[in-house]
Protein backbone atom coordinates (compact mmCIF):
# COMPACT_ATOMS: atom_id res chain seq x y z
CA UNK A 1 0.00 0.00 0.00
CA UNK A 2 1.29 3.68 -0.80
CA UNK A 3 2.10 6.09 1.94
CA UNK A 4 -0.58 8.26 0.37
CA UNK A 5 -3.59 5.21 0.58
CA UNK A 6 -1.61 4.67 4.18
CA UNK A 7 -2.80 8.25 5.46
CA UNK A 8 -6.49 8.25 3.99
CA UNK A 9 -7.06 4.50 6.14
CA UNK A 10 -5.37 6.44 8.71
CA UNK A 11 -7.84 9.04 8.42
CA UNK A 12 -10.97 6.81 7.84
CA UNK A 13 -10.02 5.39 11.24
CA UNK A 14 -9.26 8.02 13.37
CA UNK A 15 -11.62 10.52 12.43
CA UNK A 16 -9.63 13.19 10.62
CA UNK A 17 -12.15 12.51 7.42
CA UNK A 18 -15.79 12.07 6.67
CA UNK A 19 -16.94 9.17 9.00
CA UNK A 20 -19.92 6.20 8.07
CA UNK A 21 -20.72 4.26 11.08
CA UNK A 22 -22.32 0.94 11.06
CA UNK A 23 -26.27 0.96 11.17
CA UNK A 24 -26.47 -1.40 14.14
CA UNK A 25 -23.03 0.15 15.93
CA UNK A 26 -22.74 3.47 16.15
CA UNK A 27 -19.13 2.91 18.04
CA UNK A 28 -17.82 0.73 14.52
CA UNK A 29 -16.71 2.42 11.36
CA UNK A 30 -16.87 1.61 7.89
CA UNK A 31 -13.59 0.90 5.82
CA UNK A 32 -13.37 0.32 2.12
CA UNK A 33 -11.12 -2.08 1.74
CA UNK A 34 -8.45 -0.59 -0.13
CA UNK A 35 -8.34 1.13 3.09
CA UNK A 36 -7.27 -0.90 5.81
CA UNK A 37 -4.00 -1.04 7.06
CA UNK A 38 -1.76 -3.21 10.23
CA UNK A 39 -3.81 -2.80 13.07
CA UNK A 40 -7.39 -2.77 12.31
CA UNK A 41 -9.84 -4.73 13.70
CA UNK A 42 -12.58 -5.63 11.95
CA UNK A 43 -15.61 -6.42 13.92
CA UNK A 44 -18.62 -6.53 11.08
CA UNK A 45 -18.68 -7.40 7.48
CA UNK A 46 -20.26 -5.63 4.35
CA UNK A 47 -22.07 -8.99 3.51
CA UNK A 48 -23.33 -12.20 5.46
CA UNK A 49 -20.47 -14.18 7.16
CA UNK A 50 -21.70 -17.44 5.82
CA UNK A 51 -20.67 -15.74 2.07
CA UNK A 52 -17.24 -15.35 3.34
CA UNK A 53 -14.09 -17.35 4.81
CA UNK A 54 -14.15 -15.22 7.85
CA UNK A 55 -16.08 -15.34 11.41
CA UNK A 56 -17.87 -12.28 12.36
CA UNK A 57 -16.51 -12.59 15.90
CA UNK A 58 -13.55 -10.19 14.44
CA UNK A 59 -9.94 -10.47 13.43
CA UNK A 60 -7.30 -8.30 13.32
CA UNK A 61 -5.47 -7.32 10.37
CA UNK A 62 -2.02 -8.21 10.72
CA UNK A 63 -0.17 -7.19 7.76
CA UNK A 64 -0.57 -6.34 4.07
CA UNK A 65 -1.54 -9.75 3.16
CA UNK A 66 -3.96 -10.03 5.71
CA UNK A 67 -5.66 -6.66 3.71
CA UNK A 68 -5.34 -8.31 0.38
CA UNK A 69 -7.01 -11.57 1.42
CA UNK A 70 -10.06 -9.65 3.02
CA UNK A 71 -10.76 -7.48 -0.37
CA UNK A 72 -11.16 -10.32 -1.71
CA UNK A 73 -14.21 -11.61 -0.59
CA UNK A 74 -15.53 -7.66 0.78
CA UNK A 75 -15.45 -4.23 -0.98
CA UNK A 76 -15.87 -2.80 2.74
CA UNK A 77 -15.49 -3.54 6.73
CA UNK A 78 -16.35 -2.00 10.16
CA UNK A 79 -13.62 -1.68 12.09
CA UNK A 80 -13.51 -0.50 16.16
CA UNK A 81 -11.55 2.41 16.62
CA UNK A 82 -11.14 1.40 20.36
CA UNK A 83 -9.36 -2.02 19.41
CA UNK A 84 -6.40 -0.56 17.27
CA UNK A 85 -2.62 -1.94 17.73
CA UNK A 86 0.44 -1.05 16.65
CA UNK A 87 1.94 -1.47 13.18
CA UNK A 88 5.23 -1.73 14.94
CA UNK A 89 4.19 -4.19 17.36
CA UNK A 90 2.54 -7.02 14.77
CA UNK A 91 4.51 -10.26 14.04
CA UNK A 92 5.53 -9.25 10.13
CA UNK A 93 4.02 -12.99 9.14
CA UNK A 94 1.09 -14.75 9.52
CA UNK A 95 0.08 -18.40 8.42
CA UNK A 96 -3.20 -18.66 6.44
CA UNK A 97 -5.80 -19.82 9.08
CA UNK A 98 -6.36 -23.04 7.20
CA UNK A 99 -3.62 -24.92 4.87
CA UNK A 100 -5.08 -26.11 2.10
CA UNK A 101 -5.87 -29.69 1.56
CA UNK A 102 -3.08 -31.71 0.22
CA UNK A 103 -4.88 -34.61 -1.74
CA UNK A 104 -8.47 -35.19 -2.97
CA UNK A 105 -11.30 -36.37 -1.09
CA UNK A 106 -11.57 -39.24 -3.29
CA UNK A 107 -7.75 -40.47 -2.37
CA UNK A 108 -7.63 -39.79 1.26
CA UNK A 109 -11.14 -41.68 1.85
CA UNK A 110 -9.93 -44.97 0.49
CA UNK A 111 -6.30 -44.46 1.99
CA UNK A 112 -7.90 -43.34 5.52
CA UNK A 113 -10.55 -46.41 5.75
CA UNK A 114 -7.74 -48.85 7.34
CA UNK A 115 -6.39 -45.94 10.03
CA UNK A 116 -10.42 -45.55 10.97
CA UNK A 117 -11.23 -49.39 11.36
CA UNK A 118 -8.05 -50.17 13.17
CA UNK A 119 -8.93 -46.94 15.64
CA UNK A 120 -12.61 -47.97 16.44
CA UNK A 121 -10.73 -51.17 17.03
CA UNK A 122 -8.50 -49.60 19.29
CA UNK A 123 -10.92 -47.82 21.30
CA UNK A 124 -13.07 -50.70 21.83
CA UNK A 125 -10.30 -52.64 23.55
CA UNK A 126 -9.38 -49.29 25.58
CA UNK A 127 -12.49 -49.17 26.58
CA UNK A 128 -12.47 -53.15 27.14
CA UNK A 129 -9.94 -52.67 29.44
CA UNK A 130 -10.91 -50.15 31.86
CA UNK A 131 -14.23 -52.25 32.51
CA UNK A 132 -12.33 -55.24 33.50
CA UNK A 133 -9.24 -53.54 34.57
CA UNK A 134 -9.31 -50.48 35.43
CA UNK A 135 -6.62 -48.90 33.26
CA UNK A 136 -6.44 -46.58 30.53
CA UNK A 137 -4.22 -47.58 27.53
CA UNK A 138 -3.13 -43.99 26.48
CA UNK A 139 -0.09 -44.86 24.69
CA UNK A 140 -2.21 -47.69 22.08
CA UNK A 141 -4.54 -44.96 21.62
CA UNK A 142 -2.88 -41.89 21.13
CA UNK A 143 -0.62 -44.19 18.03
CA UNK A 144 -4.05 -44.95 16.88
CA UNK A 145 -5.39 -41.68 17.01
CA UNK A 146 -2.04 -40.39 15.41
CA UNK A 147 -3.38 -41.55 11.48
CA UNK A 148 -6.43 -39.63 11.71
CA UNK A 149 -4.86 -36.74 13.00
CA UNK A 150 -2.48 -37.26 9.85
CA UNK A 151 -5.24 -37.71 7.27
CA UNK A 152 -6.92 -34.66 8.51
CA UNK A 153 -4.20 -32.81 7.83
CA UNK A 154 -4.19 -33.81 4.53
CA UNK A 155 -7.65 -33.51 3.86
CA UNK A 156 -10.23 -31.94 6.12
CA UNK A 157 -13.42 -33.12 4.63
CA UNK A 158 -13.12 -37.22 3.96
CA UNK A 159 -12.19 -38.61 7.81
CA UNK A 160 -15.77 -36.75 8.38
CA UNK A 161 -17.71 -38.10 5.66
CA UNK A 162 -16.29 -41.80 6.76
CA UNK A 163 -17.23 -40.79 10.51
CA UNK A 164 -20.70 -39.52 9.36
CA UNK A 165 -20.76 -42.86 7.36
CA UNK A 166 -18.97 -45.24 9.50
CA UNK A 167 -21.03 -45.22 12.79
CA UNK A 168 -21.06 -48.21 15.24
CA UNK A 169 -23.57 -49.52 17.55
CA UNK A 170 -21.27 -49.12 20.39
CA UNK A 171 -22.37 -45.09 21.12
CA UNK A 172 -19.75 -45.35 23.65
CA UNK A 173 -16.77 -45.35 21.70
CA UNK A 174 -17.91 -44.77 18.25
CA UNK A 175 -18.78 -41.51 19.67
CA UNK A 176 -14.87 -41.18 21.44
CA UNK A 177 -13.50 -41.77 17.80
CA UNK A 178 -15.91 -39.22 16.12
CA UNK A 179 -15.52 -36.48 18.68
CA UNK A 180 -11.61 -36.96 18.02
CA UNK A 181 -12.06 -36.52 14.73
CA UNK A 182 -14.51 -33.36 14.84
CA UNK A 183 -11.80 -31.67 17.26
CA UNK A 184 -8.83 -32.52 15.19
CA UNK A 185 -10.72 -30.83 12.07
CA UNK A 186 -11.97 -27.75 14.12
CA UNK A 187 -7.84 -27.66 15.63
CA UNK A 188 -6.71 -27.70 12.10
CA UNK A 189 -9.04 -24.69 11.32
CA UNK A 190 -7.64 -22.75 14.08
CA UNK A 191 -4.09 -23.35 12.70
CA UNK A 192 -3.21 -25.58 15.62
CA UNK A 193 0.59 -27.45 15.29
CA UNK A 194 0.10 -31.03 14.92
CA UNK A 195 1.52 -31.65 18.41
CA UNK A 196 -1.31 -29.84 19.98
CA UNK A 197 -3.79 -31.22 17.46
CA UNK A 198 -2.70 -34.84 19.12
CA UNK A 199 -3.24 -33.83 22.45
CA UNK A 200 -6.74 -32.46 21.50
CA UNK A 201 -7.54 -35.65 19.44
CA UNK A 202 -6.48 -37.88 22.43
CA UNK A 203 -8.30 -35.44 25.26
CA UNK A 204 -11.58 -35.63 23.08
CA UNK A 205 -11.48 -39.29 22.76
CA UNK A 206 -10.91 -40.26 25.81
CA UNK A 207 -13.12 -37.19 27.92
CA UNK A 208 -16.02 -39.51 28.58
CA UNK A 209 -14.35 -42.30 29.88
CA UNK A 210 -15.94 -42.47 33.37
CA UNK A 211 -19.18 -42.77 31.63
CA UNK A 212 -18.03 -46.64 31.92
CA UNK A 213 -19.27 -46.48 35.69
CA UNK A 214 -23.19 -45.51 34.62
CA UNK A 215 -25.13 -48.32 33.80
CA UNK A 216 -26.66 -48.89 30.51
CA UNK A 217 -29.85 -48.79 32.27
CA UNK A 218 -29.40 -45.04 32.68
CA UNK A 219 -27.57 -43.98 29.72
CA UNK A 220 -30.99 -45.43 27.69
CA UNK A 221 -33.66 -44.17 29.87
CA UNK A 222 -36.28 -42.36 27.90
CA UNK A 223 -38.12 -40.59 30.64
CA UNK A 224 -36.85 -37.62 32.73
CA UNK A 225 -33.94 -38.38 35.30
CA UNK A 226 -34.30 -37.50 38.47
CA UNK A 227 -32.14 -35.08 40.24
CA UNK A 228 -30.77 -38.12 42.08
CA UNK A 229 -29.70 -39.83 38.28
CA UNK A 230 -28.65 -36.74 37.13
CA UNK A 231 -25.65 -36.80 39.78
CA UNK A 232 -24.88 -39.67 38.77
CA UNK A 233 -24.39 -39.00 35.16
CA UNK A 234 -22.14 -36.00 36.09
CA UNK A 235 -19.90 -38.03 38.14
CA UNK A 236 -18.30 -39.87 35.40
CA UNK A 237 -16.25 -36.44 34.63
CA UNK A 238 -14.41 -36.95 38.40
CA UNK A 239 -14.39 -40.82 37.73
CA UNK A 240 -12.62 -39.92 34.22
CA UNK A 241 -9.88 -38.01 35.99
CA UNK A 242 -8.98 -40.18 38.39
CA UNK A 243 -8.53 -42.85 36.11
CA UNK A 244 -6.72 -40.87 33.29
CA UNK A 245 -4.49 -38.97 35.76
CA UNK A 246 -3.44 -42.60 37.60
CA UNK A 247 -1.55 -43.13 33.57
CA UNK A 248 2.12 -42.19 32.97
CA UNK A 249 2.81 -39.05 31.55
CA UNK A 250 -0.54 -37.59 30.75
CA UNK A 251 -0.92 -33.72 29.63
CA UNK A 252 -2.29 -31.03 31.90
CA UNK A 253 -4.25 -30.10 28.78
CA UNK A 254 -5.58 -33.68 28.49
CA UNK A 255 -6.71 -33.63 31.81
CA UNK A 256 -8.38 -30.11 31.45
CA UNK A 257 -10.25 -31.37 28.39
CA UNK A 258 -11.95 -33.88 30.89
CA UNK A 259 -12.66 -31.87 33.35
CA UNK A 260 -14.09 -29.39 31.29
CA UNK A 261 -15.75 -30.45 28.55
CA UNK A 262 -19.10 -30.22 30.33
CA UNK A 263 -18.65 -26.22 31.21
CA UNK A 264 -20.23 -24.16 29.39
CA UNK A 265 -19.74 -20.57 27.93
CA UNK A 266 -22.62 -18.78 29.84
CA UNK A 267 -21.63 -20.45 33.54
CA UNK A 268 -24.31 -23.04 33.04
CA UNK A 269 -22.28 -26.50 33.02
CA UNK A 270 -20.72 -29.02 35.70
CA UNK A 271 -19.16 -29.08 37.37
CA UNK A 272 -17.59 -26.24 38.28
CA UNK A 273 -19.77 -23.62 36.76
CA UNK A 274 -16.93 -22.17 34.67
CA UNK A 275 -17.62 -19.59 31.96
CA UNK A 276 -16.12 -17.74 29.68
CA UNK A 277 -12.40 -17.85 29.09
CA UNK A 278 -12.06 -19.56 32.61
CA UNK A 279 -13.07 -22.91 30.37
CA UNK A 280 -9.35 -23.65 28.62
CA UNK A 281 -9.13 -23.45 25.30
CA UNK A 282 -8.84 -27.24 24.01
CA UNK A 283 -11.89 -27.83 26.58
CA UNK A 284 -13.98 -25.01 24.63
CA UNK A 285 -13.59 -27.22 21.52
CA UNK A 286 -13.94 -30.44 22.82
CA UNK A 287 -17.50 -29.39 24.65
CA UNK A 288 -18.40 -28.01 21.01
CA UNK A 289 -17.99 -31.05 19.54
CA UNK A 290 -19.04 -33.53 21.87
CA UNK A 291 -22.59 -31.78 21.06
CA UNK A 292 -22.45 -31.71 17.95
CA UNK A 293 -21.60 -35.39 17.12
CA UNK A 294 -24.24 -36.49 19.95
CA UNK A 295 -26.81 -34.34 17.93
CA UNK A 296 -26.15 -36.55 14.83
CA UNK A 297 -26.73 -39.73 16.70
CA UNK A 298 -29.88 -41.57 17.42
CA UNK A 299 -30.60 -42.26 20.81
CA UNK A 300 -33.12 -44.25 23.03
CA UNK A 301 -34.50 -40.52 24.16
CA UNK A 302 -33.62 -38.28 21.00
CA UNK A 303 -33.76 -38.68 17.56
CA UNK A 304 -30.47 -38.11 15.35
CA UNK A 305 -30.72 -34.18 13.86
CA UNK A 306 -29.36 -33.80 10.51
CA UNK A 307 -26.18 -31.60 10.19
CA UNK A 308 -27.77 -28.88 9.13
CA UNK A 309 -29.98 -28.62 11.84
CA UNK A 310 -27.09 -29.70 14.23
CA UNK A 311 -25.32 -27.34 12.87
CA UNK A 312 -28.14 -24.32 13.21
CA UNK A 313 -28.56 -25.61 16.78
CA UNK A 314 -25.14 -24.92 17.67
CA UNK A 315 -25.30 -21.57 16.12
CA UNK A 316 -28.56 -20.49 17.99
CA UNK A 317 -26.27 -21.26 21.37
CA UNK A 318 -23.28 -18.38 20.58
CA UNK A 319 -22.12 -16.78 23.57
CA UNK A 320 -24.71 -18.82 25.78
CA UNK A 321 -23.69 -21.96 25.76
CA UNK A 322 -20.42 -22.29 23.19
CA UNK A 323 -18.56 -19.44 22.58
CA UNK A 324 -19.65 -17.62 19.41
CA UNK A 325 -16.16 -17.64 17.30
CA UNK A 326 -15.50 -21.56 17.87
CA UNK A 327 -19.28 -21.87 16.59
CA UNK A 328 -18.25 -20.07 13.29
CA UNK A 329 -15.00 -21.16 12.63
CA UNK A 330 -16.62 -24.87 12.74
CA UNK A 331 -18.61 -23.95 10.54
CA UNK A 332 -16.24 -22.57 8.34
CA UNK A 333 -14.47 -26.16 9.20
CA UNK A 334 -17.09 -28.73 8.43
CA UNK A 335 -19.64 -26.85 6.74
CA UNK A 336 -23.70 -26.38 6.73
CA UNK A 337 -24.02 -28.86 4.67
CA UNK A 338 -20.51 -31.64 4.81
CA UNK A 339 -19.65 -33.77 2.65
CA UNK A 340 -21.38 -37.05 2.35
CA UNK A 341 -24.79 -35.92 2.71
CA UNK A 342 -27.54 -36.93 1.12
CA UNK A 343 -29.34 -33.72 -0.24
CA UNK A 344 -32.71 -32.28 -2.31
CA UNK A 345 -32.27 -29.28 -4.52
CA UNK A 346 -34.46 -26.86 -5.15
CA UNK A 347 -34.96 -28.20 -8.60
CA UNK A 348 -36.23 -31.72 -6.95
CA UNK A 349 -32.86 -33.66 -7.82
CA UNK A 350 -31.27 -35.38 -5.46
CA UNK A 351 -27.66 -35.96 -4.92
CA UNK A 352 -24.23 -36.30 -2.59
CA UNK A 353 -22.00 -33.35 -1.37
CA UNK A 354 -18.67 -33.95 -2.47
CA UNK A 355 -17.10 -30.68 -1.34
CA UNK A 356 -17.14 -27.66 0.41
CA UNK A 357 -16.94 -24.11 -1.04
CA UNK A 358 -15.35 -22.59 2.09
CA UNK A 359 -16.55 -18.47 1.02
CA UNK A 360 -20.04 -19.99 0.29
CA UNK A 361 -21.07 -22.77 2.58
CA UNK A 362 -24.36 -23.16 2.14
CA UNK A 363 -23.24 -23.81 -1.36
CA UNK A 364 -21.61 -26.84 -1.92
CA UNK A 365 -20.60 -28.91 -4.69
CA UNK A 366 -22.75 -31.93 -5.07
CA UNK A 367 -23.18 -34.61 -7.56
CA UNK A 368 -26.56 -35.25 -8.87
CA UNK A 369 -27.86 -38.78 -8.76
CA UNK A 370 -31.18 -38.59 -9.37
CA UNK A 371 -33.36 -36.15 -11.27
CA UNK A 372 -36.92 -34.46 -10.17
CA UNK A 373 -39.05 -37.68 -10.64
CA UNK A 374 -36.33 -39.30 -8.04
CA UNK A 375 -35.15 -41.54 -11.21
CA UNK A 376 -31.56 -42.65 -11.44
CA UNK A 377 -30.02 -40.19 -13.78
CA UNK A 378 -27.91 -42.30 -16.44
CA UNK A 379 -25.05 -40.08 -16.46
CA UNK A 380 -24.01 -38.24 -13.31
CA UNK A 381 -23.43 -34.76 -13.02
CA UNK A 382 -21.60 -32.21 -10.69
CA UNK A 383 -23.32 -29.03 -9.71
CA UNK A 384 -21.13 -26.54 -8.09
CA UNK A 385 -23.63 -24.45 -6.18
CA UNK A 386 -21.91 -21.26 -5.40
CA UNK A 387 -21.71 -20.75 -9.53
CA UNK A 388 -25.52 -20.10 -9.97
CA UNK A 389 -26.02 -16.56 -10.00
CA UNK A 390 -28.64 -15.01 -7.43
CA UNK A 391 -32.37 -13.38 -8.83
CA UNK A 392 -33.19 -9.54 -8.15
CA UNK A 393 -34.42 -10.54 -4.94
CA UNK A 394 -30.65 -12.15 -4.00
CA UNK A 395 -32.35 -15.78 -4.33
CA UNK A 396 -29.61 -18.13 -5.63
CA UNK A 397 -31.37 -19.94 -8.87
CA UNK A 398 -30.67 -23.31 -7.16
CA UNK A 399 -30.12 -24.39 -4.15
CA UNK A 400 -30.11 -27.02 -1.41
CA UNK A 401 -33.79 -27.18 0.06
CA UNK A 402 -33.20 -30.03 2.34
CA UNK A 403 -30.84 -32.45 3.85
CA UNK A 404 -32.14 -36.01 3.58
CA UNK A 405 -31.43 -38.85 5.86
CA UNK A 406 -28.58 -40.95 5.31
CA UNK A 407 -29.32 -43.58 2.99
CA UNK A 408 -32.02 -41.92 1.48
CA UNK A 409 -33.32 -43.37 -1.92
CA UNK A 410 -30.91 -46.43 -1.17
CA UNK A 411 -27.46 -44.25 -2.13
CA UNK A 412 -24.68 -44.95 -0.87
CA UNK A 413 -22.61 -41.68 -0.50
CA UNK A 414 -19.19 -43.45 -0.27
CA UNK A 415 -19.70 -44.64 -4.20
CA UNK A 416 -20.00 -40.92 -5.44
CA UNK A 417 -16.63 -39.06 -4.22
CA UNK A 418 -15.56 -38.12 -7.15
Amino acid sequence: MTCFANEIAYGIYHGVMAQAYSPDNPNLIEVPVTGLVPGMFVVELDRPWLETPFAIQGFLIRNQQDAEYVAQHCDYVYVDPDRKVSASSLAPNRKRLTAPDTVSVKAEFERVKVDFASAVEVMDGVFSRIRSHRQVDLASLQQAINPLIDSVLRNREALAALVRLKRKDNYLYSHSIATAVWAAILGRHLGMEKSALRQLALGASIMDVGMVDVSTELLEQTNSLTPQQVLEIRAHVAAGLKMVAASDEVSKKVLNIIACHHERFDGSGYPQGLAGNAIPPMARIAGLVDTYDAMLTARPYSAARSSFDAIQELVDSKDVLFQASLVEHFVQAVGMFPTGCVVELSSGEVGVVVAQNPTRRLRPKVVVILDADKRKRIELKVLDLSKYTETGSGTSTLWIARELQAGAYGISPDEYFL
